[in-house]
């Protein structure tokens, strides 16, 4: 039958060391990690406004660029998501009378989000205007969603307001 001897010195060692790596990485853990990222996408998208074209509606075509941004913070068991979209430059042009439109507005989420276990969290708030040349030609886009899911998955809270003015 072997024996294995393991030294009286030797113990203390690993011991010492082990402890060593785990407030290492326990140091490294605690400490919150962000990252930003700004990203600037071109986009091109139809968009139905009903009060165009003197009531009868038009079709019009948007291109420009989306600004979007992201900031990511991971402390802890969450994770935090942070998202800013916003039209740069973006014009339309109605398909069926030429008018010119600008369009504008800022969509953000904001998500809070477990690593392991734990409750969600998302809002979602989106602001976009197409604002014509003419008189009665403008669209409102408003929309508000948010929604929380516990630690064991059940949706506790679901709200969804969604408008759209065209004026």
């Amino acid at each position: 039958m072997k024996r294995f001897l393991v030294k009286r010195k030797t113990i203390p060692l690993t011991i010492v060391i082990t402890l060593l790596t785990l407030s290492f990485a326990a140091v490294a853990f605690s400490q919150a990690l962000a990252i930003t990222t700004n990203d600037f996408v071109p986009f091109s998208q139809a968009v139905l406004v009903p009060c165009a074209n003197g009531g009868s509606g038009e079709i019009v075509l948007v291109e420009g660029i989306l600004h979007i941004q992201n900031h990511i913070t991971l402390n802890g068991n969450r994770a935090s998501v942070k998202t800013h979209i916003q039209p740069q430059g973006a014009v339309g042009v109605g398909q069926t009378t030429g008018d010119l439109y600008s369009a504008v507005g800022v969509t953000q989420e904001q998500d809070s989000i477990p690593l392991l276990n734990g409750a969600a969290e998302t809002t979602f708030v989106n602001n976009f205007r197409l604002i014509g040349q003419n008189a009665d030609n403008n669209l409102q886009v408003h929309e508000t969603i948010h929604f929380t899911i516990d630690a064991n998955g059940n949706v506790t809270t679901f709200i969804d307001n969604f408008k759209v003015d065209c004026n």
